[in-house]
């Protein structure tokens, strides 16, 4: 079993920084792709930023320049640097591990920004 868990949410002012943080643990195996997505109310959960094994990154187009994913494959973590952060960044902020036959979710970090 894998399991996956956020750290690094909290309450910022609009122009701030923080930086999250995503630990799998369990039987991983070899290093899987790993991706950010966050959900508001009323919306749909949202692919924010994600890294492949091989380290390609993509982005939503909303958080380029500001966001950054990168990962530790010796520490099975994935970390998201956040910079710039605007209100509408408000979500709360889910980590996903994919594996060939199914993904695993951690259980979200709100991130609030204030403006």
């Amino acid at each position: 079993q894998v399991q996956v868990v956020e750290s690094g949410g909290g309450l910022v002012q609009a122009g701030g920084s923080l930086r999250l943080s995503c630990a799998a643990s369990g039987s991983i195996g070899s290093i899987k792709p790993m991706a950010w997505y966050r959900r508001t109310p009323g919306k749909q959960r949202e692919l924010v930023a994600a890294i492949s094994s091989g380290g390609y990154t993509n982005y939503a187009d909303s958080v380029k320049g500001r966001f950054t994913i990168s990962r530790d494959n010796t520490k099975n973590t994935v970390y998201l640097p956040m910079n710039s952060l605007k209100p509408e960044d408000t979500a709360v902020y889910y980590c996903k591990l994919s594996e060939a036959l199914r993904d695993y979710w951690g259980q979200g970090t709100q991130v609030t920004v204030s403006s």
